[in-house]
C-alpha cells in the first residue's frame, strides 16, 4: 500500500470513528497489524472466554494465535469435533472476535452468513464483540457495502470453502438460492443499545476479503 493511500486511510478513519461513535459503539485506530493486535490484547483481559467465527483478519494479524497460546479460555471451533457445540459455547463467551464484510464511511456494519452463527453472536450473546477490520473494506454508504459484502467478500469466500455456487464461476453475486450458499442471513448493526459493547479497530492495511 504507497504512502498516499495510507494517508487517505488515516484521514477516512477519524470519520469512521465519529460515526461509530454516533452509533453507540467505539471505533480505534491502529497504523500497522502490530499495533491492532495489542489494541485487540488490551481489549481482551487474560482469563476471559472468547469466542471466535472464521475470522481471517484476527489470523492476518496474528490473534488467533495468540488467543491459542495464550491465557485465555478460547473456544477454538477448529479444533474439536463438536462444531456445534463450540458455537453454542460462544452465545455465553465474555468476548467474540470477528471482522465485518462490509462497513460504511458513517460505521454501519454489513456481515453475511451461511450458518448464521456469526451474525447471530455480533447481535447478541457475547459480553462484548471486538471487530478487526482493514481499510479496504470501507465502503461509502450501506448500498455500496452491501454490494461489496455480496460482490466481494461472499464470492472469495466460497471459493476458499469450495463451495458450489454461482458465484465462485462468475466472480459477483447471482442472488442465488444454492444449497451451498453463504449468503443466507444477512445483518446490518446501525446501531448498539448497550454501551461498550461493540468496539471496532481499524488497521491501515488490506485484511480479509
Amino acid at each position: 500500500m504507497n504512502e498516499m493511500t495510507k494517508q487517505r486511510n488515516r484521514l477516512l478513519a477519524q470519520k469512521v470513528i465519529k460515526g461509530l461513535e454516533s452509533r453507540n459503539m467505539t471505533g480505534y485506530y491502529a497504523e500497522t497489524r502490530e499495533e491492532a493486535l495489542q489494541m485487540a490484547l488490551e481489549l481482551i483481559p487474560e482469563g476471559a472466554t472468547v469466542g471466535m467465527g472464521g475470522c481471517m483478519s484476527a489470523a492476518e494479524i496474528g490473534l488467533t494465535a495468540a488467543l491459542r497460546s495464550g491465557s485465555y479460555d478460547f473456544i477454538d471451533r477448529d479444533a474439536t469435533p463438536n462444531k456445534r457445540e463450540a458455537m453454542l459455547a460462544t452465545y455465553d463467551a465474555d468476548c467474540f472476535v470477528s471482522s465485518v464484510n462490509a462497513m460504511t464511511e458513517d460505521g454501519v456494519l454489513i456481515n453475511i452468513d451461511g450458518n448464521a452463527n456469526r451474525v447471530s453472536a455480533i447481535a447478541q450473546g457475547p459480553k462484548y464483540v471486538v471487530f478487526i477490520v482493514g481499510m479496504n473494506k470501507i465502503a461509502p454508504d450501506v448500498d455500496s457495502a452491501m454490494k461489496r459484502a455480496r460482490n466481494v467478500a461472499a464470492p472469495i469466500n466460497a471459493q476458499r470453502f469450495g463451495l458450489s455456487t454461482p458465484c465462485t464461476r462468475t466472480g459477483s453475486c447471482m442472488n442465488c438460492k444454492s444449497p451451498d450458499s453463504i449468503c443466507c442471513q444477512i445483518l446490518i448493526t446501525r446501531l448498539s443499545r448497550h454501551e461498550g459493547r461493540i468496539h471496532v479497530i481499524l488497521v491501515n492495511d488490506d485484511l480479509g476479503y
